[in-house]
């Protein structure tokens, strides 16, 4: 009969932890939606995209007509750097081909609250998934408000950040 060591036992046990991980990686992955469309639906919804491009999402717990959801904010955020607003995505993406977004997605660097180094970080295929689910959505809203300068007055709500 074949008997385990204490070491043996140990590295039976962690290769059972390792397998059981990948096996739930491996259905969070087939959990992920496969028409391009939804996975960039999904991904906006999970990723934050809707938390600042979508007036009113976080306020409301994600209960807002999708028809509203990345058409900017006129809510400001406002720290060292000036007062920054969440841009409407669906008139941004709409002047947009496909490769200019990956481009743009891979060099940007945004001031603040926006965190560009997630976006850089997301696979090819997540960031195209985006796109299309954007295109798909089509032009909507008004432009948001301009960046503001540090120092200079701003009309409307704002979060102080520090």
């Amino acid at each position: 009969m074949f008997e385990l060591t204490r070491c043996s036992r140990v590295a039976a046990l962690a290769l059972g932890a390792w397998l059981a991980c990948a096996a739930t990686l491996a259905q969070a992955a087939d959990d992920r939606p496969r028409d391009a469309v939804a996975l960039g639906r999904y991904l906006v919804q999970t990723a934050g995209c809707n938390d600042c491009h979508s007036p009113g999402y976080a306020q409301a717990s994600g209960k807002t007509p999708e028809a509203t959801w990345l058409t900017g904010d006129s809510l400001g955020w406002q720290g060292p750097w000036g007062t920054t607003y969440a841009t409407n995505l669906r008139l941004f993406f709409a002047g947009l081909t496909e490769k200019q977004w990956l481009t743009h997605a891979r060099k940007m660097e945004s001031r603040p609250p926006m965190p560009w180094f997630s976006v850089r970080a997301m696979t090819d295929g997540d960031l195209k998934a985006i796109y299309r689910y954007v295109k798909a959505a089509g032009p909507a809203g008004q432009a948001a408000p301009a960046y503001v300068p540090p120092g200079q007055a701003v009309t409307g709500p704002v979060v102080l950040m520090p």
